[in-house]
């Protein structure tokens, strides 16, 4: 089971690799502007010199992934390398497609932003999938992993943020001495991140109950009933009355929020404390809303410095 588990991952990655080199084909190389990361760098040596990014991806990514394999972690590097070389065969072999019916490009400008902002989308989504897989997507990542693992101290997010700075005011003066590649930079910057990060949040967000109450094992009984999560009890002790009382601790999906809320409304003396939780980790089964226990989809590997 486990092995079928990692042979699926191997497949999600190199999906996802292909999802994100038509990405570039329909929405980056056709709008003339340099997206983030080492693949950015890329981009704009294929716009000057008309050299595949397929290949300047290996060339560079190949030897980062190899020290990150020997410095960091061999596992997250195997995975990165399987998306990097199915990211470039993509793009070799799409070299070799005729896309153009299918880009989205508009000759006077109009609406141009709409490119990098459905490929910020796009790779958000890309990026998402590959965390949950601990993988990376090479360049940035893979020296981003180096430094912190030498200098803890040091911020991965600063290091990517100057890279892609650096980046976007490159752009400035690689296409043509325009201000719009840099915004489009920028536009795609910010799509991919918040998107990667909303989408990764997402799965993993929850709602905290804290509820104080004379009818604990009442409201417990219902909880587990309805909702199929646990409560864990805590004797407590109003400070204001000097009365015995109890607090419950509950977390459950933001969907059984109205099924939690409409149990505690019917128990007089008790009231809750509500707080959105942005994750939760730990050795625990994780089940739906109907009680069934869900198992991991992907294989995480040995997760170091994701």
């Amino acid at each position: 089971m486990q092995t079928m588990k990692k042979v699926w991952t191997y497949l999600v990655i190199a999906m996802v690799a292909l999802v994100a080199s038509v990405n570039y084909e329909l929405f980056i190389f056709p709008n003339q502007f340099a997206p983030s990361g080492v693949n950015g760098i890329c981009t704009m040596i294929q716009y000057l010199f008309g050299i595949s990014v397929g290949y300047l991806s290996l060339l560079i990514n190949v030897p980062l992934a190899i020290w990150c394999y020997l410095e960091v972690s061999k596992p997250i590097a195997l995975r990165s390398m399987v998306y990097v070389v199915t990211f470039s065969l993509g793009l070799l072999l799409l070299d070799h497609i005729d896309l153009s019916p299918f880009a989205y490009v508009t000759e006077n400008g109009t609406s141009k932003i709409l490119g990098p902002l459905v490929a910020g989308v796009i790779q958000g989504y890309v990026y998402s999938i590959l965390v949950k897989a601990s993988a990376y997507t090479g360049g940035t990542d893979f020296v981003s992993a180096i430094i912190h693992k030498r200098s803890p101290e040091k911020s991965v997010f600063g290091i990517s943020f100057t890279l892609n700075a650096v980046i976007a005011v490159a752009s400035y003066f690689v296409y043509g001495y325009k201000m719009e590649p840099v915004i489009l930079c920028i536009l795609y910057s910010f799509m991919s991140t918040n998107v990667g990060e909303r989408l990764m949040k997402s799965g993993r967000a929850a709602i905290a109950f804290e509820i104080i109450t004379d009818h604990s094992e009442e409201i417990s009984e219902e909880i587990i009933r309805d909702t199929h999560h646990t409560t864990t009890l805590i004797p407590g002790k109003g400070m204001y009355s000097g009365r015995e009382t109890n607090v419950l601790l509950c977390v459950v999906n933001k969907t059984q929020i109205a099924a939690v809320n409409r149990i505690i409304r019917s128990y007089p003396n008790t009231f809750a404390i509500v707080h959105p939780v942005s994750e939760i980790v730990g050795n625990f089964h994780k089940r739906s809303s109907t009680g069934k226990e869900l198992a991991e989809v992907l294989d995480a590997g040995d997760g170091k410095t994701l």
